[in-house]
């Protein structure tokens, strides 16, 4: 059968309604669409085989890139967008809106860390000797992320009572 030298009409149709209206059509819909009336799942499936369809699969590939450089984010647009976002904010006397916006510029360039701990088990149903083995696991687990010297704990002569 061979490879066409170049794109049809219809796969060009096919590629742009797949890539333009990504998430809003599925690619039978986009096929079927394009021109492909009687097998549209068929039709797609090949369409963005690159074994079956290289030209279209390279075409749709360079669509993408294009969409993906006009609406992409980067870190830089990110940045310069909240802050121009805090900036109109602040003209406008809307706080809330200003502090949101240069808070979500922090957590943007990695100034906050949302640390979540999920803790398994219950201290009620732990033994005095397991609750200090934990302890002492914690501190030796967590040693590096410690900002400070602390003294050294005397986790043995800690006396736990039941309340």
């Amino acid at each position: 059968m061979g490879v066409p030298a170049k794109l049809t009409e219809r796969q060009i149709k096919f590629a742009e309604l797949l890539v333009y209206n990504e998430g809003r059509l599925s690619p039978a819909e986009a096929a079927f669409q394009a021109g492909y009336k009687t097998r549209p799942r068929q039709a797609a499936s090949e369409l963005r085989n690159p074994k079956v369809s290289p030209l279209v699969v390279k075409y749709i590939g360079e669509l993408r890139s294009e969409v993906q450089e006009k609406y992409g984010i980067n870190f830089e647009k990110h940045i310069s967008e909240l802050a121009q976002i805090r900036n109109q904010a602040l003209e406008k006397g809307a706080w809330s809106a200003a502090v949101n916006a240069e808070v979500a510029r922090g957590k943007a360039g990695g100034l906050y860390v949302d640390q979540k701990l999920v803790m398994t088990g219950n201290v009620d149903n732990m033994t005095p000797d397991e609750i200090r083995e934990r302890l002492h696991k914690i501190i030796n687990d967590n040693k590096e992320i410690i900002n400070i010297t602390p003294d050294e704990i005397e986790l043995d002569n800690i006396k736990l009572t039941k309340e």
